[in-house]
């Protein structure tokens, strides 16, 4: 799985709405409303990068209420204390 971490401005006064919306999304996994630069943060996850361009730029960008969107692609960090992903990546 890939995850994309989408940064959403939303229209004012629409934010709720934009958020339920988002959520309804085929592909986010996850919305979380914002105090700060951005409105919506939505968690994007797809089997492939294709399926990022799919959801951000011809599902999420219609969806009404969406000003603007930049997408972050995240790669997990593991902690050294962690025995599991440890073994994962080959230690």
């Amino acid at each position: 799985m890939i995850t994309a971490i989408v940064m959403i401005d939303a229209d004012n006064g629409r934010i709720p709405e934009t958020a339920q919306a988002v959520a309804d999304t085929e592909g986010v996994a996850e919305v979380y409303s914002c105090a700060g630069d951005v409105d919506l943060i939505a968690i994007v996850r797809v089997r492939d990068h294709e399926q990022i361009a799919e959801v951000v730029t011809n599902r999420l960008d219609k969806v009404a209420g969406v000003a603007r969107t930049t997408t972050h692609i995240a790669f997990k960090s593991y902690s050294s204390a962690d025995v599991e992903a440890g073994f994962s990546l080959g230690e």
